[in-house]
């Protein structure tokens, strides 16, 4: 297959890459068993972006250490390709998370070593020489858009530039999947979508699978396919992303797509629908066809459109009139119209 049909191909499509069964995980505080994760279950297929979000606490730190197997599950398996990486030697685990490239928070560089030394470190301790580890090196900081700075040592370098480093590191040992946990959340919004991009850039050219383990429901909306949500140590729900954000099913996803304006105590008022609309419907006039058709007035409580996927999707939340009448008219026509119209749930 040519490398332009590869990249263009639909995400997903080629089959898993990693594949989670009934994973558990339990630590031992002083005579007391702490379990942080419950049967996880999960299939991630090659070239998606997948997203595993949480509140902090949630587990999902944890997750994306056992799939790798830094930290080992208690119960259950992780296979990598097919391979359960629970039964393999020490050696062959290491070859096998050689696929597994990782960025985190805190970027993790050397601070003794230049950007250029950092990115060859994963290719030194693979053992391939010092003339073909720098080479393969400033080609990922030249994919990075790093490689003026080749030369330049951590503490010369923003927080963008230090993750940029980091990322670049992590392809250098050529890499089939990208764990990245919570790689964006030092860093402030704009540089955040910078980084962001660089992630999408490289899933998409280089049909590298990531998996973007967050807390923000913006990064999975900006560039996942697929998400799953876990809460307290289980998975809540999963689903592609716009799937989640149009349907959530679990208290934990409505507090993610809802935003905290929308809450118990600060919104109080009765009779509240959520209209849905997505990339074609954000550019009619919806909310005023409907108020002309049914000659009913709403009040707008809250409204965003957001980007999912390159797709305009949004969302309003509105106040219906008290009489009952009135307020099936508006449900009756927005069925008539395919508008998606719900009973609003405060969360």
């Amino acid at each position: 297959m040519s490398e332009q049909n590869r990249t263009e191909s639909e995400p997903g499509t080629a089959g898993p890459i990693i594949a989670i069964e009934n994973l558990g995980k339990k630590f031992v505080v002083g005579k007391t068993e702490v379990y942080a994760l419950r049967n996880i279950s999960l299939t991630i297929e090659k070239g998606e972006i997948f997203g595993i979000i949480g509140r902090s606490g949630a587990g999902k730190s944890t997750l994306v250490r056992c799939i790798n197997m830094l930290e080992p599950p208690t119960e259950g398996r992780v296979l990598f390709e097919g391979r359960d990486m629970g039964a393999l030697s020490k050696a062959e685990l290491n070859i096998v998370r050689r696929s597994m490239g990782m960025i985190f928070q805190q970027f993790n560089l050397l601070m003794q070593r230049t950007a250029l030394d950092n990115v060859c470190f994963p290719l030194e301790l693979s053992g391939m020489s010092r003339e073909t580890a720098r080479k393969r090196a400033m080609e990922m900081l030249d994919l990075v858009g790093l490689s003026a700075r080749a030369k330049a040592y951590p503490s010369q370098l923003s927080g963008g530039q230090k993750q940029r480093v980091a990322i670049a590191r992590a392809l250098a040992p050529s890499p089939k999947a990208l764990l990245c946990d919570e790689a964006t959340s030092a860093l402030d919004p704009e540089t955040t979508d910078s980084i962001l991009a660089l992630i999408r850039q490289i899933n998409r050219e280089m049909g590298i699978t990531a998996v973007v383990i967050t807390h923000e429901m913006d990064v999975i909306e900006k560039i996942c396919h697929k998400v799953a949500i876990i809460s307290k140590g289980v998975i809540a729900e999963t689903g592609r992303v716009n799937q989640v954000f149009f349907h959530p099913k679990s208290d934990i996803a409505r507090r993610l797509v809802v935003p905290e304006a929308l809450h118990p105590d600060k919104m109080v008022v009765d009779h509240l629908y959520r209209l849905i609309f997505d990339g074609q419907s954000s550019y009619e006039p919806v909310l005023a066809n409907l108020i002309l058709a049914c000659g009913q007035p709403v009040n707008v409580m809250y409204a965003s459109t957001r980007d999912i996927g390159g797709t305009a999707f949004g969302q309003m939340v509105l106040q219906f009139p008290d009489d009952p009448a009135a307020r099936q008219k508006i449900l009756d026509y927005a069925a008539e119209n395919l508008i998606y119209i719900e009973e609003f749930s405060r969360v």
